[in-house]
Order: structure tokens, then C-alpha cells, then sequence
């Protein structure tokens, strides 16, 4: 079965993150509705610290009726619920809580992410996409103009990138699988890594972590175990400030992602293989 593909009538890039802000903005209010009132465990997912939260649930359910009403035709994709498939060559990445066990502690380290995803006879894109930490309410948002090209901006203020900065001076973002095989693996790598650069932060978002990229907190995001969800808008944010990004096989067999600014990104995407992140041949 194809792929459905994006017709001249299809909404611009611009229209589009203007959706998405809309109905993160709307989830981050659950969010933070559920946070005053007390967060508690309501599933686990992959391991027992791989939590879900009756936020989670509420916030994506918030997302996914808003979506229906206001592009009822579009394909949905989210972390909690059901693939929804749909006509129109637009589907919707979601992430209700990115950082649910920060949002569980109460460490203000957790955002509500949405994207909007076009195929065409091209491939997949993502044209627009919103990050929001729920707990500050800063809004990360880009978009794909009609000329093709992308623009990032925090709280309405245009993104950019860190300087060029010697590997040995660069602060790296990073994150650990709950699987706990995959987390020992990690561990091995970053051992290795971890002379090679500054210093490694591990904050507990992937989706604000590319977008710390994008305002230049941190030279570098490394992870494995990363989904569609945790990156699409996050994604999206980092390349439109200058960033760039790459899905590879980690060594656990999932997911790689690295992100650094486009001016440094191939010496860092060296050190992360030479430590032992990727698959190998």
C-alpha cells in the first residue's frame, strides 16, 4: 500500500505549526493541571521505570481530539495511543509528556511535543513541529517556509546554534535506555566518551535536548533508544537553528541519534562511533 501523497492543496508548513501550537499549548495546561494535583504511576511500558502517567494519558487524548476536529483527515502518531492512519499526506507526531519521570519528580525538565509530517512522492518530511516545557511554558517552535526554508524560534525569538568550539570544549547531551542491557552498553561507551569532550549532561528530554542544541546550551546530543515521537519537533527545532542530525544503528541494535551544530557535526559523530555508540560494520 502507498503512502498517500501531499497535493497543492496542502496546508503550508506556516499553517500547519500554527495547529501544533495550538493544541501543545492546550495539552501543556492538562499537564499542568495534573502536576498541582499530584503525579502518580498509572503503567509501566518497556521495564518498571518506564512509567506512564494518567497526564500522559489525558494530554494525548486532549491532542488527539483537537487534531480530529481541526484536521480530521490527517494520519496521528503517539506514544500512548494507536496509530491512526489518514488520507490527506499529513500525519501528526506526538509526544504527550517527553520526560515523564522528571515530570514524576517534579524536576521541571518535561514538554509536551508535537510535529506535522508530509509525504509526498519525495518521502516524508516534517514541516512544522512545537516543543513546550510544560513546567516553564517555553515555547520552542519551526517551521518549513514555502522556499524550503526552515526557521526556529524560542518564545518568538529566532534560534541559532553555538560557535565552532574545539571537541575538547563541547558540553554533550545524552540519555539512557530503561532497557537495563542497553543501559550497560551505554555506560561502556560513554566511559570512552566522555575524555573526549567538556563534560555530558543528562537532563531526561530528548525533544529539549535538541532544542538546547538549537539555542546553543550544548554543542552535541547523543542517544540510542530514541523514537519518532521523542524527536520529530525537537528534530525539526535543532536543524532550522543549524544543526544536524543523523539516525544510525546504536549498539544495542535501536535507534542512534546525534545532533551537533552542521559547522562541528562530523568530529563529533566520530568521537560518538569511536566510543563504541553505533552498530560498527
Amino acid at each position: 500500500m502507498t503512502a498517500p501523497e501531499a497535493t497543492a492543496a496542502q496546508p503550508s508548513g506556516e499553517a500547519l505549526l500554527g495547529v501544533a501550537l495550538e493544541v501543545a499549548r492546550a495539552a501543556v495546561e492538562v499537564v499542568r493541571g495534573y502536576a498541582a494535583r499530584g503525579v502518580g504511576v498509572a503503567a509501566t511500558k518497556s521495564s518498571d521505570v518506564d512509567v506512564v502517567t494518567e497526564a500522559d494519558r489525558a494530554s494525548e487524548a486532549l491532542i488527539r481530539a483537537m487534531l480530529r476536529e481541526r484536521r480530521p483527515d490527517d494520519a496521528v502518531l503517539g506514544e500512548e495511543g494507536d496509530d491512526v492512519a489518514g488520507t490527506s499526506g499529513v500525519r501528526w507526531v506526538v509526544d504527550p509528556i517527553d520526560g515523564t519521570v522528571n515530570f514524576l519528580y517534579g524536576i521541571p525538565q518535561y514538554a509536551v511535543s508535537v510535529a506535522a509530517e508530509v509525504t509526498s512522492a519525495d518521502g516524508a518530511e516534517v514541516v512544522a513541529g512545537v516543543v513546550v516545557n510544560a513546567a516553564t511554558g517555553v515555547e520552542y517552535a519551526a517551521h518549513v517556509g514555502a522556499d524550503g526554508r526552515a526557521t526556529a524560534t524560542r518564545d518568538g525569538v529566532p534560534l541559532s546554534v553555538a560557535g565552532p568550539t574545539p571537541l575538547g570544549r563541547r558540553l554533550v547531551a545524552t540519555g539512557f535506555s530503561y532497557d537495563s542491557d542497553l543501559r550497560a552498553l551505554q555506560a561502556q561507551a560513554l566511559v570512552r566518551f566522555l575524555p573526549r569532550v567538556r563534560d555530558v549532561r543528562r537532563l531526561g528530554s530528548c525533544a529539549l535536548d535538541l532544542c538546547h542544541v538549537a539555542e546553543g546550551l550544548v554543542d552535541g546530543y547523543v542517544e540510542e533508544g530514541v523514537h519518532l515521537w521523542d524527536h520529530a519537533a525537537g528534530g525539526l527545532v535543532a536543524r532550522a537553528a543549524g544543526a544536524r542530525t543523523r539516525l544510525l544503528t546504536g549498539v544495542g541494535g535501536r535507534d542512534l541519534l546525534v545532533a551537533a551544530p552542521a559547522h562541528g557535526f562530523d568530529e563529533l559523530l566520530a568521537a560518538v562511533l569511536d566510543a563504541g555508540y553505533g552498530a560498527g560494520e
